[in-house]
């Protein structure tokens, strides 16, 4: 497989798998219904814009400056998706992530709310910092390619957001319950963060 196509299935696997983004989207949509829902969603791509370019400055910088701390950056990142693999793995099913209560707020706010929690989250930061270098070719421009990859995680992630917002909405809290506690997404996600790690602490510098 070319790394395009790895991407692509390593992105589409991470999106569908619940974490704290999707459970906010579903306490919305359970909570106030389908308008609230999308709001959120979009609220939270919005939010990643600024770790996309957070990111896709640094590495551009650490290229231009520092070229052997780009080898420093991958294998942190590998250290920290193994970490985050392995965590995922050994939760036990009772205390597994569920869609939290959310006070009712306007719409405006919603979004605002969602934006700024994943903006303000560091974990956020850390995993598109550990997850978009492997798929970058260092012999070329890092700015544009971590800005078109992550990019393209976005809008796939709000695309499944709103998926969960439309469907949360009509389904109601029955369907909060099934994906916040299911143990298949948990493992499903431990496997795909491990899988990555490792790809990226054997990939060729």
């Amino acid at each position: 497989m070319t790394p395009l196509p790895v991407f692509l299935t390593a992105m589409f696997l991470l999106n569908i798998t619940p974490g704290p983004d999707m459970l906010y989207v579903l306490a919305r949509a359970t909570g106030q219904g389908r308008a609230a829902g999308l709001a959120s969603a979009l609220g939270i791509g919005a939010g990643c814009f600024f770790h996309i370019f957070a990111v896709a400055f640094g590495l551009a910088e650490l290229l231009r400056t520092v070229p052997i701390a780009y080898a420093a950056v991958r294998y942190a990142g590998a250290a920290y998706l193994i970490y985050l693999g392995m965590r995922t793995l050994l939760t036990r099913a009772g205390n597994s992530a569920s869609a939290p209560t959310i006070a009712p707020a306007g719409l405006t706010r919603i979004f605002l709310q969602g934006m700024l929690t994943n903006m303000l989250n560091p974990k956020v930061a850390l995993f598109f910092l550990a997850f978009l270098p492997q798929f970058i070719d260092s012999r070329a421009s890092a700015f544009w390619q971590t800005v078109r990859l992550g990019l393209i995680f976005d809008c796939s992630g709000t695309l499944v957001n709103v998926v969960v917002a439309l469907a949360a909405s009509s389904v109601g809290i029955a369907l909060r319950n099934r994906i916040g506690g299911a143990p298949f997404f948990r493992w499903l996600t431990g496997g795909v963060f491990i899988a990555l790690g490792l790809r990226l602490a054997h990939r060729d510098a």
